[in-house]
């Protein structure tokens, strides 16, 4: 399927699946069906399952815009409590569309939750209260984080308190409910290297053969012979904080401390904190405070 004819289906007012490969042009696609949205008027909210996913569309975590947090339940009291919030009731009632990037991100607790939500301030039994509701993402990408030890049979993966290994979006009822139309894209425009493509393809459906790994072979290297400037790949986050601290070291100049300032309810800012790639504070030659 191309970019036009799946644009063509979220014109219809479809709900949708849209995926592909990294790079086939899923947020490319998404942002013209945004303005096209604008133009017309049409109330969406555009979320994804992480901060940072969020920032690529100017929008918000589906776990803020849809009033969840970081619960895993919920009951009728709290359900006539978000209701009854004076901003997130009219918020959800007034959207024609939903879109959650990065869906592969989010598990299936949360998106069940999500839509029990929308079902309940909008009054409304059909999937999120009758909105059109556009996923996107690839399944075969990043895996749901979810806090460690919260969902049965979750995998011991990860740093800190997150780890991978909740059921993915996909297997909530509402899922199932919804029956998105999948839009499936082959197209590729991040890369032009053809026999590159091959590879990564191969990897991404664990499909790799002798002549994959004869080609991954041909472009090994000795590691004192890595070029200037080439990128590094780390399994930890200790390993690259050690190559910038070495990097920032060599740097001349005046020190400067920056600071991070945050407001706001204490699970939010700490989820936001998790998720941002720079530390609270930063120093050019103590790093990180």
């Amino acid at each position: 399927m191309t970019q036009d004819e799946a644009l063509a289906l979220l014109k219809t007012g479809a709900s949708i699946f849209l995926t592909g490969q990294p790079g086939s042009g899923k947020t490319h696609t998404v942002n013209r069906y945004l303005h096209e949205l604008a133009r017309r008027g049409v109330e969406f909210a555009y979320t994804a399952s992480t901060g940072i996913a969020a920032t690529h569309g100017h929008g918000v975590t589906i776990h803020a815009w849809s009033g969840i947090g970081v619960r895993e339940a919920l009951n009728r009291r709290e359900l006539d409590a978000l209701a009854a919030n004076r901003r997130l009731g009219p918020r959800i009632a007034r959207t024609s569309v939903l879109i959650i990037d990065e869906i592969s991100m989010l598990p299936a607790r949360s998106l069940t939750l999500v839509d029990t939500v929308c079902r309940h301030i909008r009054e409304n039994e059909a999937p999120f209260g009758g909105m059109q509701v556009v996923l996107v993402g690839d399944f075969f990408q990043l895996p749901p984080i979810v806090r460690r030890g919260s969902e049965r049979g979750m995998l011991p993966l990860g740093d800190g308190d997150d780890a991978f290994g909740a059921e993915f979006a996909h297997a909530s009822p509402v899922w199932c409910d919804l029956s998105p139309t999948v839009c499936y894209w082959t197209e590729q425009y991040r890369q032009s290297d053809a026999p590159f493509l091959e590879v990564l393809a191969a990897i991404r459906s664990n499909a790799c053969t002798s002549l994959h790994r004869q080609c991954l072979a041909e472009r090994m290297i000795e590691r004192d012979r890595l070029p200037a400037g080439c990128t590094r790949l780390f399994t930890h986050n200790a390993a690259v904080d050690e190559i910038n601290q070495q990097q920032l070291a060599k740097l001349g100049g005046e020190t400067h401390l920056f600071n991070m300032i945050a407001k706001g309810p204490d699970p939010f800012v700490q989820a936001l904190k998790r998720g941002c790639l720079s530390p609270e504070g930063w120093s050019s030659s103590k790093g990180p405070w």
